[in-house]
């Protein structure tokens, strides 16, 4: 019943063989790796003016609007130019960790590796509590329902992830595409009716809460650290960008060339779309507080005069954009996840493969603790944000570096270009990772700055357990195997068929002894063991352990503890009889021997063997 619900939900397993058939093109890749970019247009702006406006700023806020706006466009320039010459030199994909790893070493490696799954975590998060906000504000439900249905998302986000990148790729295209055609109808006709035909008023305060109200009618000052508090609101619009780099190997051959042209026109759209909101926001001063509608809702309405089809064709297609956002982290998360498995820095687990050739335990895990934030956090993006920023710059930062160096040492053609566009970028990112946990520090940015060192620890934890797990299997030339003293252990609890079996396998095994033991918990259980083993004439010695606290393992461990005191160079197999049934009866049995096994499984120079009687 199993097996049958998880082909329903997730698919038929595909081959290894087909591997190649399952990869993107790029008109599908662009959904797939741009959406959490592209998306940020949606709420980055938003973000900027929240802080501007929260100094009390008023009609001033939109001023500063436009430079922050520019400045963040500019380094979209430089840090998509240096992620494409990374897409050339590191086609297998990984991004930030790869590039760091082979020029920097393991630390710098492991730094960005945890910054990258830390922004793919948040990118859940904050996308899927946008979508959600977005649909609040067309339709004005209860914050109450918030929670819920983000997490509603989640589920159905990691079931489409679970069915194979290929198949929710295809998916997920369409709203994408709807959103940015929505986005650029209404940039283009609000700057239309701005500059050209000037019929368009700015956005009336009265229509939003009183909070923006007081907002309208501020007059102070905007000082150095809100400037640099709002600027790195907005630089959250680079998110994602490093996607691409990331999943290189997703993309048909050659890989490299279409996964750069993804590249290119994910940065167009994004630098486009991003400066026109915020030069058209700047004009109709969308004036709101955290709990009013979002920006674009408020001059969608404004542009398209009320709320006909196109306001709920572009709120729509916001909230799909939103929530499809989260694919570029299920896309990458589990793919740099296995990355940094295989090298030995995460559970093995991370590293396999699932039914339809993708990363399983990596879409979960993601799932799962996205989920904790989102719970956490109560749903609010303006919450999560500040958390945001700082993951998504350490990244850059060394990916950057780590490509200065790899032109320093491979001085390829044209390698001082280069040099010089990736030094840029490194010294920009990382000015603005500094900014971003200074200025919004007390906000939540203290936590990423805090966790990412820890995940690095525990990375280089698992690192050290693996690599004494792979000295101590190594083996020496020459080595063979000691030969050791056979001594078989039959547990009983009374004589019945699987005892019988039990014992005649144990015989089977020719070892040196063979005695039966049981844990009996009065005289009278011991006196009718006895009578059933003369009764069956069974001819191996039996042994009875009294337990007077009616516990089984500790006894059955202090009596093989025991035997090693007589003779230490033994190997004991204890042989188990187990009753089997169909599994919707097999809870009705006892499940001693599971507690049984799993602690004889961690003792040394012990071997354990279950007879299985299968009933049905």
């Amino acid at each position: 019943m199993f097996q049958s619900l998880k082909r329903l939900v997730i698919g038929r397993p595909i081959a290894s063989a087909d591997e190649g058939h399952q990869r993107l093109s790029k008109k599908v890749a662009l959904p797939v790796f741009a959406s959490d970019a592209v998306s940020s247009t949606a709420y980055a702006t938003d973000e900027i003016l929240l802080v501007l406006l929260g100094a009390s700023a008023g009609a001033a806020a939109f001023t500063k609007l436009i430079p922050i706006a520019i400045i963040v466009g500019v380094l979209l320039i430089i840090v998509i130019t240096s992620y494409r010459q990374t897409i050339f030199a590191y086609p297998s994909g990984g991004g930030s960790y790869i590039v760091s790893k082979e020029n920097l070493g393991d630390v710098p490696a492991l730094i960005a590796g945890s910054s990258l799954l830390v922004d793919y975590i948040l990118t859940v998060a904050v996308s899927v509590a946008g979508g959600v906000l977005a649909i609040r504000s067309a339709f004005g439900f209860s914050h109450s329902w918030t929670v819920p249905i983000c997490l509603l998302c989640i589920l159905l986000m990691t079931l489409a992830n679970l069915r194979g990148l290929k198949e929710s790729g295809s998916l997920f295209a369409p709203p994408t595409y709807i959103y940015v055609v929505s986005l650029v109808t209404l940039i283009t006709v609000g700057l239309a009716r701005v500059f050209i035909f000037k019929n368009i008023d700015a956005i009336d305060p009265a229509k939003v809460s009183e909070e923006a109200r007081h907002h309208a009618e501020g007059f102070a000052g905007i000082g150095l650290m809100v400037l640099l508090r709002a600027f790195s609101s907005g630089a959250v619009a680079l998110s994602g960008v490093e996607a691409v780099s990331n999943g290189v190997p997703a993309f048909k051959k050659p890989e490299s060339h279409n996964a750069a042209h993804t590249l290119m026109w994910m940065g167009g759209i994004l630098g486009t779309c991003f400066v026109g909101i915020s030069v058209l926001a700047a004009h109709l001063k969308p004036y709101r507080g955290e709990n009013d509608p979002t920006g674009i809702a408020l001059m969608a309405e404004q542009v398209f005069n009320g709320r006909g089809i196109p306001f709920w064709i572009m709120q729509i297609s916001t909230f799909a954009i939103l929530i499809l956002a989260a694919n570029t982290a299920y896309a990458d998360f589990p793919r740099l996840s296995s990355i940094i498995a295989k090298d030995g820095f995460l559970p093995h687990q991370f590293a396999n493969r699932g039914d339809r050739l993708v990363f399983s335990n990596g879409v979960i895990f993601l799932a799962g603790v996205a989920a904790v934030l989102i719970w956490f956090f109560d749903g609010e993006i303006s919450q999560l944000i500040p958390l945001y920023a700082f993951g998504v710059f350490t990244g850059f930062t060394f990916s950057q570096t780590g490509m200065v160096v790899h032109h320093i040492r491979l001085k390829e053609p044209r390698w001082r270009w280069s040099l010089a566009i990736n030094a840029v970028g490194a010294v920009t990112t990382g000015i603005i990772a500094v900014i971003v946990v200074v200025s919004k520090f007390t906000q939540g940015a203290w936590i990423p700055a805090v966790l990412i060192p820890f995940m690095v620890l525990f990375f280089f934890t698992i690192g050290k357990h693996y690599k004494r797990v792979k000295a101590a299997l190594v083996v020496p030339v020459g080595y063979k195997a000691v030969r050791h003293t056979h001594y078989v252990v039959v547990l009983v609890g009374k004589v019945n068929r699987g005892v019988i079996d039990a014992i005649a396998y144990a015989r089977s095994l020719s070892p040196e002894k063979i005695i039966a033991l049981s844990v009996v918990q009065d005289p009278e259980e011991e006196r009718a063991l006895h009578q059933q083993w003369d009764d069956y004439d069974i001819s191996i010695e039996l042994h009875t352990v009294s337990s007077q606290y009616r516990e089984l393992t500790r006894p059955v461990m202090a009596f093989l503890d025991e035997i090693d005191a007589e003779s230490g160079d033994d190997i004991i197999t204890v042989v188990i009889p187990e009753s089997v049934t169909k599994v919707s009866a097999q809870w009705l049995h006892n499940q001693s021997a599971l507690a049984l096994k799993a602690r004889l499984l961690y003792r040394p120079d012990t071997v354990v063997v279950s007879v299985p009687v299968h009933i049905d």
